[in-house]
């Protein structure tokens, strides 16, 4: 992404603005060299699909990731701003980095805000390394985008321990993570909506967890179906308090739904379209299109970094991150077509260039940008309930 300034950056100081320049350039550097390396290639949803352990490590061991946690929970106390900067290089260079994405993006804060010094000292530290890798317990095969109507149920035993049934889907990365939070009820009955739902942190290393893999249209694993047959854990799985889950979600979705991922996962495909016509000359419409998708995803850049603002003053900004997850997801897939439409190119999986390659991977994920993180309509819903227009 080209060097402007940004809403958060333009009451920084000039110490503060020279430190995220520097960041920046730090970071590109480090990616320039992987790339030369061939460490990677870049790959559009290489945030959700991109697993590479090594790679997740090495941003940890830079200081890259848990960058916003506390030092005595093994973080590096930056602020939000500075997080965003590593986030948006690391996207836009299409670098594989869903090993840690969500224990990163999403696990972290709600540990941090509800866990128990025990669950922080256990889990944060593995996180900021790049060594603990967790998958989200939310969606289930009646209960997708309505996640209220969730029927996993965790019981209550007497010795305080609980008793996991239940069945959760399309959970990213569950045959690889150490760890999942996981949404259950555990008081009344599907019924109840929002009331009853507790969070429960489990380590998936568990004789009574199957994970069973969902086979993407490219032929990948990145989501599976995770099944509870009365899984027992123990008092210590409770994460915040007992009947909050609800609230405790929606506070994590903010992180979930207004990331750069959010507006990014197509755009290694935009870069790599943009340097091939610098190199071969384009037509009036071409440039046309990549100005207007250009202005697109900067636009969307300053309404994800009003995100960030906003939750690093504590708020919490559900609405407008259902509205950049909403707009983002939709405007990464008129980035496919609008590519597709004016680039003389075949996708192909093998063979070929590398930019059809790129064209083939994004009209193979692009499908799942709108589904992912909540549906586009169920996203509206929750615009015109904010903006009180139902």
């Amino acid at each position: 992404m080209t060097d402007v300034a940004t809403p958060t950056q333009t009451h920084a100081s000039a110490d503060d603005k020279a430190q995220l320049q520097q960041l920046r350039q730090e970071v590109r550097a480090f990616l320039r060299a992987q790339l030369d390396a061939g460490s990677f290639a870049p790959a559009p949803d290489n945030w959700m699909s991109g697993f590479d352990p090594a790679f997740s490590a090495e941003l940890g061991r830079r200081g890259w990731l848990g960058m916003t946690m506390p030092e005595r929970y093994g973080g590096h106390g930056r602020s939000l701003l500075e997080r965003f900067v590593v986030t948006e290089e690391l996207l836009a260079h299409g670098a594989p980095v869903a090993a840690h994405w969500i224990a990163d993006r999403q696990m972290a804060p709600g540990i941090l805000a509800n866990g128990t010094e025990e669950q922080k000292q256990r889990y944060l530290p593995g996180i900021a390394s790049g060594e603990l890798f967790f998958a989200i317990g939310m969606s289930e095969p009646d209960a997708g985008s309505d996640l209220a109507a969730v029927r996993t149920k965790a019981i209550a035993e007497t010795d305080g321990s609980w008793t996991i049934s239940g069945t959760k889907v399309w959970t990213t990365g569950a045959h690889v993570a150490h760890a999942m939070v996981l949404l259950a009820r555990t008081d009344g009955d599907h019924g109840d909506r929002h009331t009853g739902l507790s969070q429960l942190v489990v380590d998936l290393d568990h004789p009574d967890i199957e994970v069973r893999p969902l086979k993407s249209i490219d032929g990948g694993q990145h989501f599976n179906e995770v099944v509870f047959h009365d899984a027992r854990v123990g008092p210590d799985a409770l994460l915040g308090r007992r009947g909050e889950g609800w609230a405790q979600v929606m506070s994590e979705l903010a992180f979930e739904r207004s990331g750069p991922e959010r507006y990014l996962s197509t755009m290694p495909l935009l870069r790599a379209w943009a340097e091939q016509l610098r190199h071969t000359g384009a037509t009036a419409r071409q440039r046309g299109v990549l100005g207007a998708l250009t202005a697109q995803a900067w636009a969307l850049r300053r309404m994800s970094l009003a995100v960030t603002t906003e939750l690093a003053a504590g708020r919490k900004p559900d609405v407008l991150a259902a509205i950049v997850k909403d707009l983002g997801s939709t405007f990464e897939g008129d980035v496919l077509e609008a590519i597709r439409a004016c680039a003389d190119v075949e996708p192909r999986r093998a063979g070929g260039d590398p930019f059809a390659r790129l064209l083939a991977a994004a009209t193979l994920h692009t499908p799942a940008f709108t589904l992912r993180g909540g549906t586009n309509e169920i996203l509206r819903g929750i615009v015109a309930r904010g903006m009180g227009l139902r």
